[in-house]
């Protein structure tokens, strides 16, 4: 469906809220591939010693701000902690070129056992080049059961029309305790 168009990936296990940036970062991701014309990877920073739960960016130079990109010198998935590159994780966000896809064709399983995208996207970085875009907003875990209930708590309590009353609930079962 895709061809050779670019598109988007949006992994479901990540929420991100990113409310109070002035643009979103999907946004921010589009405008900074249309700037370079090269693939766009989400990042942030993640404490040195979970390094090795995450896909970690190697960069030319110094770290992007937020809502800005920098170019990839590499990305490796799960590395060893004592071998990460640095502490920009990879965050489920992707903006790729159609070109990615045989180079997935071609990627062998590594992490694993598995077919890494990260592989695949080090291969296309090797070829036409990939940046890392450094995220604005807060992200959630929902891949885990204490990170999925974490995101309810942050955003039911500010949901527009809900949130009075989810603050009132939660009041209402923490003093059940």
């Amino acid at each position: 469906m895709v061809g050779d168009e670019p598109f988007a990936v949006l992994l479901p296990d990540v929420l991100i809220d990113d409310d109070n940036a002035p643009q979103n970062d999907l946004a921010g991701m589009i405008a900074a591939y249309e700037a370079s014309g090269k693939a766009q990877i989400m990042v942030e920073t993640v404490p040195h010693e979970l390094t090795y739960k995450y896909g970690i960016v190697a960069l030319e130079g110094d770290e992007p701000a937020a809502g800005q990109s920098a170019p990839l010198t590499g990305v490796v998935e799960k590395p060893k902690v004592e071998e990460a590159p640095s502490t920009l994780a990879v965050i489920g966000r992707y903006l790729l070129p159609g070109e990615i896809f045989p180079l997935l064709a071609e990627t062998r399983p590594g992490a694993g056992n598995e077919i890494q995208l990260t592989d695949a996207i080090e291969a296309l970085r090797r070829e036409s080049g990939a940046e890392a875009y450094r995220m604005q907003g807060q992200t959630y875990d929902c891949g885990s059961q204490l990170g999925y209930l974490e995101a309810t708590l942050a955003l039911g309590r500010k949901h527009p029309t809900l949130g009075e009353g989810f603050r009132e609930l939660v009041k209402q079962y923490a003093a059940e305790e």
